[in-house]
């Protein structure tokens, strides 16, 4: 029997997902949370054989519960689920080694057919992420431009973000018109959000 562990914070997916799961003769859901908190010791002492992690939950999420399972060398499988095809996610996912990455808008057989080909010892990858990566700009912003652009999420006017940075309001003028140049936007929040599905933020 295959002991599973679902990490869910919408209680209605998180219910469907596991029906699904515990219709199958061989799997078994052996846990489940609504939020990242102490997930990765609860899966280490049930002894579960894979991990299906929501990649954004309160307290915790699925990609750092990935990263605590691999520093306390958890030997079964991981699979993170999500709604976001951002490549910046993607990315920490590879860079945790976890074995399975997958929108939660897959049809639910193809779940099923994902963990069980992730069981055989394959990964299974969703291609819209993999295409995104593919498909990704190199990041043309310096770090002084990245920095601006971050600090355009809680600043309102130049001139406030200017007396932050100790800089004149022309000179933010101009990082701001640089920062719209180069990603070939037309606003401030047009950028941010560019810069926030790219992962350069």
């Amino acid at each position: 029997m295959t002991r599973l562990y679902l990490a869910e914070d919408q209680e209605l997916l998180n219910s469907a997902l596991k029906m699904l799961l515990d219709l199958e003769e061989d799997f078994e859901v052996v846990g489940t949370s609504l939020t990242g908190e102490n997930v990765a010791s609860q899966i280490m002492d049930l002894k579960v054989d894979v991990a299906l992690l929501d990649i954004e939950m309160p307290k915790q999420s699925g990609l750092e519960i990935a990263k605590e399972l691999r520093q306390q060398d958890y030997p079964g499988k991981i699979i993170i689920l999500t709604t976001f095809a951002r490549a910046n996610y993607f990315k920490e996912a590879l860079a945790q080694k976890v074995d399975g990455y997958l929108l939660k808008d897959s049809p639910s057989d193809s779940l099923v057919k994902a963990i069980r080909a992730i069981l055989e010892g394959n990964t299974v990858f969703d291609p819209k992420l993999v295409s995104g990566v593919l498909n990704e700009v190199d990041n043309p912003l310096t770090k002084r431009e990245l920095e601006i652009l971050k600090m355009l999420e809680q600043v309102a006017t130049t001139k406030e973000l200017a007396q932050k940075l100790f800089l004149s309001e022309g000179t933010v003028r101009n990082y701001i018109s640089s920062i719209l140049s180069k990603t070939g936007t037309s606003s401030r929040l047009e950028a941010l959000n560019l810069a926030r599905d790219k992962g350069w933020i």
